[in-house]
């Protein structure tokens, strides 16, 4: 681990790292157990992750923990997730709040069970004023979810004469979107092997590295994002310009 971390050129970090946790199911069926099992043993990863991420000095972690897809999970499945949400941000404020994370989430808030949001709002308000890094949950969010929205926020806005078509940008799309805060990531990460970005931060990851590992999540640790991050740093970021106008 202390190889690939030696490697690491701190002045040159991602400021916003986001993260497809995939492949807690399939870790579960490995070990025998029901899919619930690989999602318990996922929160060993987030936290570890997450205190890996404000040790380097990272700014922000965006992680998919439930997409409005995942509502048509089997019953049983769904309830242990949202369970699992409040038991989980509940036990875990104190960490959060020893290594100065603050808590955020973007998502279709409203539509998660009344537990499940007065538990993320207590994580959010208990460490509200750490300033280190910031960990976001992506809480039933889809790209097209966030997208479709901001389209009918505009649309509104436009119908009401509050903004004129002429003032509709890119800047100002973005200044819309449930990330509006927060600056577009520059890496992307997904475990399991899967290579598909599933409806996941589309307009923000535009410009983004895609970095994929065969891990499942519940496997993945310090040693995987700072393989990530190696690899990371071993690319040519040049938007849409040549390696000579980068010199």
């Amino acid at each position: 681990m202390q190889e690939y971390l030696n490697k690491i050129d701190k002045d040159r970090l991602p400021e916003h790292i986001a993260v497809i946790m995939d492949g807690n199911g399939r870790w579960a069926k490995a070990h025998g157990k029901p899919r619930v099992f690989g999602h318990k043993n996922g929160v060993k990863s987030v936290r570890e992750i997450s205190e890996a991420a404000a040790e380097l000095g990272i700014e922000y972690l965006t992680l998919y923990a439930f997409s409005t897809e995942n509502w048509s999970r089997p019953a049983l499945e769904v309830t242990a997730l949202m369970g699992l949400l409040v038991e989980t941000i509940r036990k875990e404020v104190s960490t959060l709040n020893k290594n100065n994370i603050r808590l955020k989430a973007i998502g279709d808030l409203s539509k998660l069970p009344q537990k499940s949001q007065n538990a993320l709002l207590e994580g959010i308000e208990k460490t509200s004023k750490n300033t280190g890094l910031t960990l976001i949950l992506a809480l039933n969010y889809s790209s097209r979810w966030e997208i479709t929205s901001t389209i009918q926020k505009i649309a509104q806005a436009s119908k009401d004469g509050s903004v004129n078509p002429d003032q509709i940008n890119e800047a100002f799309v973005s200044q819309q979107l449930a990330t509006a805060d927060y600056p577009d990531p520059e890496l992307l990460i997904r475990t399991s092997g899967e290579q598909r970005l599933s409806n996941y931060l589309l307009w923000q990851i535009a410009y983004s590295e895609l970095y994929f590992t065969d891990v499942f999540w519940p496997d993945f640790r310090k040693v995987h994002l700072y393989k990530a991050l190696v690899n990371y740093q071993g690319r040519e970021r040049r938007f849409g310009k040549t390696s000579e106008q980068l010199k």
